[in-house]
């Protein structure tokens, strides 16, 4: 034992035991047969056996590690997690609490409690995202399926999509699963042919949005939709315990490549419009395709509703796709839009899922504005409508719709909630405040394609121009903040929120909605991040920024 060592009462440091010097040991930990350089700060409760800890690390309350377990100089390891035997971190690493480490981390930053973010499963391509965990994600994924349950996979134009599509196929056979490949897809497609097809789930592998050099792994469940929680959840203990299904030779899965995919999504959006209607109208339409996959799939749409397409960067390619300049496009489209005398213009994600809309007069819509929009029209087409939002979308957008007879359900901000909520048959429309839209009599989740559509036949049933609409959108004032917030007080903060908020109406959909006669104010842990989202509307920008700002102050009262 070194000098200026502090062990605790209650520790137990056992035989075969190093301690370097100001090495601190915090009450009832457990150290046997273990070394631990200087400026170590064992926390409560830690347990560790034949593990080495380099200098500097900081080891939080009730960590464990394993025989032969190896911490390098100054890493942080948080709450209960757990590091097996075997496993080797590298120095400046940092492991989030409750995280089950079970293989080396050499290159990756971290290791995260949940494996899970909103987008499914995201991280740096060849670095958090290897093929190794491609493998083992999708083991994992094929053993929550029954053996023999069919999977459809696809991806983007990216060599590292493409590279680990593969690792992904691969990890789904060896688990017993057959494969449905879509190959290069929007994620739109690959939901159509998971719903429609004889798959009992989906993943699809892409480059992550404004990030090149990012991947992200989505999974879907039978019905095409993100899967839930539960599920989520049951993979990620799949992986952690390495419980994966093995199959032996003969039960290998197998993999085929479905035909006319394309033509199938084609004409089921088809029957999904008034055909005769849009082909009357003869729509002029600039479409920026992005250099993504939308561009396979939308010619074929627009060629049958008898639209006429001015259409830039047409064709799928990595680079360009991962070098959009959102700003840049929208302001050559919008140019477009005025020269060609066009109804309107649209720039299409490269996962086909989000867009943004420009009118007539060349005015870029913004999300809300696109959302406000389509909310109108969807309610003033459809009789007694019910339209599914986020419970942080504008409350202009609920006024707008009573206004026309519709009825506004309000949702968890989550997308896997909102396609949940949107496929169980009452709802006509979803949509979010980031230019993501659904129509359920079609899709029940996002789809950039069928948005399009859909706009195009609702402007041919009212007989506007899509400015008009627009013109007649009152102002929203909205602001967002957010509040840096430690894991372990956010549930203190939403609690004592509600028990402040006695003098007001409340809505717990998701987080604290307060409602005041002045507005309303949502507070919502995130759940993939150490903060805490504050939205805030009210009549005018001020008193909106007032309003957040005050809850963003209560906030730090709290968990100071």
């Amino acid at each position: 034992i070194g000098d200026n060592c502090r062990i605790e009462a209650g520790a137990r440091v056992g035989a075969y035991t190093v301690l370097g010097t100001d090495v601190v040991v915090k009450a009832d930990a457990v150290l046997e047969r273990s070394v631990c350089h200087d400026h170590v700060y064992v926390g409560r409760g830690v347990r560790m056996r034949g593990t080495t800890i380099g200098g500097s690390a900081d080891l939080r309350a009730h960590a464990r590690f394993e025989e032969g377990a190896v911490v390098g100089d100054e890493c942080f390891v948080g709450e209960h997690a757990v590091v097996n035997g075997g496993v080797k971190i590298y120095p400046f690493k940092a492991v989030e609490a409750d995280a089950v480490v079970n293989s080396s981390i050499v290159w990756e930053s971290r290791a995260a409690r949940r494996l899970f973010g909103s987008r499914g499963i995201r991280g740096l391509a060849n670095v958090d995202i290897t093929a190794e965990v491609a493998v083992r994600a999708a083991m994992a994924y094929g053993t929550s399926l029954k053996r023999g349950s069919v999977v459809t996979t696809s991806r983007d134009t990216s060599r590292a999509a493409r590279a680990l599509k593969r690792a992904v196929i691969a990890g789904l056979n060896l688990a017993g699963a057959n494969v449905e490949d879509v190959e290069l897809a929007t994620v739109p497609l690959t939901r159509f042919q998971v719903r429609n097809g004889e798959s009992r789930g989906g993943i699809t592998v892409r480059l992550a949005p404004n990030d090149p050099d990012s991947v992200e792994l989505r999974f879907f469940d039978a019905d095409g939709r993100d899967i839930d929680e539960s599920a989520q959840r049951r993979i990620e203990r799949l992986l952690s315990r390495e419980d994966y299904r093995r199959a032996f030779a003969g039960d290998i899965g197998d993999i085929v490549f479905p035909p006319r995919s394309i033509e199938f999504y084609t004409a089921a959006l088809e029957d999904a419009v008034d055909h005769a209607r849009l082909q009357a109208r003869q729509f002029k339409v600039v479409l920026d395709y992005s250099s993504g996959a939308a561009s396979i799939v939308m010619p074929s749409v627009l060629a049958k509703l008898n639209a006429e397409v001015f259409a830039i960067n047409p064709y799928a390619s990595t680079p360009h796709s991962a070098e959009v300049d959102a700003r840049e496009h929208e302001a050559r489209l919008s140019e477009l839009v005025r020269a060609s005398a066009s109804h309107l213009g649209a720039v299409i994600s490269p996962d086909g899922e989000a867009i943004r809309l420009i009118d007539d007069t060349g005015h870029v819509l913004t999300d809300t504005e696109a959302l406000l929009a389509l909310v109108c029209l969807v309610a003033e087409t459809i009789e007694h409508a019910h339209i599914a939002l986020p419970v942080s979308v504008t409350r202009v957008a609920e006024r707008l719709a009573n206004e026309r007879g519709a009825e506004v359900v309000w949702t968890k901000r989550s997308d896997a909630h909102l396609m949940e909520v949107a496929s169980k048959g009452q709802v006509a429309f979803a949509g979010t405040a980031r230019g993501c839209f659904i129509w359920p009599d079609f899709l029940p989740a996002y789809d950039a394609t069928a948005t399009l559509a859909k706009l195009l036949d609702l402007l041919a049933a009212t007989g506007r121009a899509l400015s008009s609409v627009v013109d007649a959108l009152p102002r929203v004032h909205i602001v967002h903040e957010t509040v840096p917030t430690p894991w372990e007080r956010k549930g203190q903060v939403m609690r004592e929120l509600v028990e402040r908020a006695t003098e007001h109406d409340l809505l717990l959909i998701d987080g604290v909605k307060v409602l005041r006669p002045d507005g309303w104010a949502l507070v919502l842990p995130d759940p993939e991040e150490a903060l805490t989202h504050v939205w805030a509307e009210a009549d005018g920008d001020s008193t909106a920024r007032q309003l957040a700002q005050e809850y963003a102050r209560r906030i730090r009262q709290i968990i100071r």
